[in-house]
C-alpha cells in the first residue's frame, strides 16, 4: 500500500473521522440524558440498546455520507485510484450505498457485542451520566475509526472502476 492511500485511509478516514464521530455522539449522549443523574445497564431506556443501536445506525448513515465524499474526492483527483480489484469486497460494492451500509451497521453490532459482554461481566449495572457520555465517546470514536476506513476503501474500489458514477453508487448499478 503506497504511503498517500496509507495515509488517506488511516489518518484521513480512520483517526480524524473517529475523533469528530466520539465527540459528536458524546455531546449527543449528554444533550439527550441531561435531566438523568443516572442510567442503567439493562432495561427501559438502558444502555444496551443505546450501544446496539448507535453501533448499526452509525456505520449505515457514515456510509451513505463517505462513499460519496470518497467518489468525488478520486474524480476530481484529490485521491488516486486504486488499480481495479476482482475480490469479493470490490463486487460487493456494486450494491446500493443502503446495502452496503446496513451490512456494515452489522459489523458494528458485532464489535459492540464483546464490548457489552464484558461490561455486563465486569463493568457497572448503573453509571452517571459523566460515565455514560465518556464511554459513549470511547466506544463511537473506536467504532468510527475501525469502520470509516472500510466504507472510504470501497469507495476507493467503486470510483477506480471505468465507467462508475456517483449516481450508480446511490442506486447500486455497476
Amino acid at each position: 500500500m503506497k504511503g498517500s492511500l496509507r495515509r488517506f485511509l488511516i489518518v484521513d478516514q480512520g483517526l480524524v473521522p473517529g475523533l469528530c464521530t466520539g465527540l459528536i455522539n458524546g455531546a449527543i449522549a449528554w444533550w439527550l440524558n441531561l435531566g438523568s443523574p443516572e442510567l442503567a445497564f439493562r432495561g427501559e431506556p438502558g444502555l444496551v440498546g443505546d450501544f446496539l443501536i448507535t453501533a448499526f445506525v452509525l456505520p449505515l448513515i457514515t456510509c451513505l455520507i463517505v462513499s460519496p465524499l470518497v467518489i468525488r474526492q478520486v474524480r476530481k483527483g484529490q485521491v488516486g485510484a486504486l488499480e481495479p480489484a476482482r475480490s469479493m469486497a470490490a463486487r460487493l460494492y456494486s450494491r446500493s450505498s443502503w446495502l452496503r451500509g446496513m451490512l456494515v451497521g452489522l459489523l458494528g453490532m458485532v464489535i459492540a457485542l464483546p464490548f457489552l459482554l464484558l461490561w455486563s461481566w465486569q463493568g457497572p449495572m448503573v453509571v452517571t451520566l459523566n460515565e455514560y457520555v465518556g464511554t459513549k465517546v470511547v466506544f463511537t470514536g473506536v467504532l468510527g475509526a475501525l469502520v470509516t476506513p472500510l466504507i472510504a476503501w470501497w469507495a476507493l474500489v467503486y470510483a477506480s472502476r471505468p465507467g462508475s458514477t456517483l449516481k450508480s453508487i446511490q442506486h447500486g448499478s455497476s
